[in-house]
């Protein structure tokens, strides 16, 4: 059957795309909480630092890599090592296996459970599909996906957080053209405030996610 590859891609990366996302706040649940993020700017600047300093740039690397015919049991083992808290390798573990299964059962395509990039990235591969374009919506529901918890938690309007999955969409494509070109030595960043709170987050008195 022939599909249109930027369909499928949309399909993969759908909200409805049965990974779990849903239930993860990646930590930002904490900063909430701790008055750190209090209104649109503050959750766009958030997000940002995310995506270009935190592991939307590690993932996206990740999945580049892994798309490229790097050994994914290795690329799977490095996700988890840079993973700062044990909620937050739940998060990449635990929705990479969703993935790799959902994948199986539709597309037919033979993918290892294994961290969520590396399984995006060995799906990318497996059907042939066009990485950039790949990295780029990755990266867009990744920002998305956390901008969905903001509008939960800050709470901000819809309207906002539609704003903000916009705004961001430039850096986006900017990351994901970056990653296709670089090597797993460029793998990282810096983003303390983001690996602390995912790390106390478990300590939280309430929590309505995961991390």
């Amino acid at each position: 059957m022939s599909t249109d590859p930027h369909l499928v891609l949309h399909q993969l990366f759908s909200p409805a795309f049965p990974v779990g996302a849903f239930a993860w706040s990646h930590g930002l649940e904490t900063a909430v909480q701790e008055g750190r993020m209090t209104d649109a700017a503050s959750a766009e600047a958030w997000l940002r630092d995310a995506l270009e300093h935190g592991a939307g740039w590690s993932d996206a690397v990740l999945c580049a890599q892994a798309a490229g015919g790097g050994d994914l049991g290795d690329l799977s083992d490095l996700a988890r090592a840079l993973a700062p808290s044990r909620e937050r390798a739940a998060e990449t573990l635990e929705q990479g296996a969703a993935f790799a299964a959902t994948v199986r059962a539709v597309f037919g395509a033979d993918g290892p459970d294994a961290a969520y990039p590396v399984a995006v990235g060995a799906a990318l591969d497996a059907l042939d599909l066009p990485v950039e374009n790949g990295l780029r919506l990755f990266l867009q529901a990744f920002a998305a996906n956390l901008c969905a918890a903001c509008v939960r938690l800050v709470p901000l309007g819809q309207t906002d957080g539609q704003r903000i999955t916009r705004a961001l969409q430039p850096l986006c494509a900017t990351l994901a053209a970056r990653a296709l070109a670089a090597d797993i030595d460029d793998i990282g960043g810096f983003a303390p405030a983001l690996d602390i709170a995912s790390q106390r987050h478990e300590a939280l008195y309430s929590r309505i996610f995961r991390s």
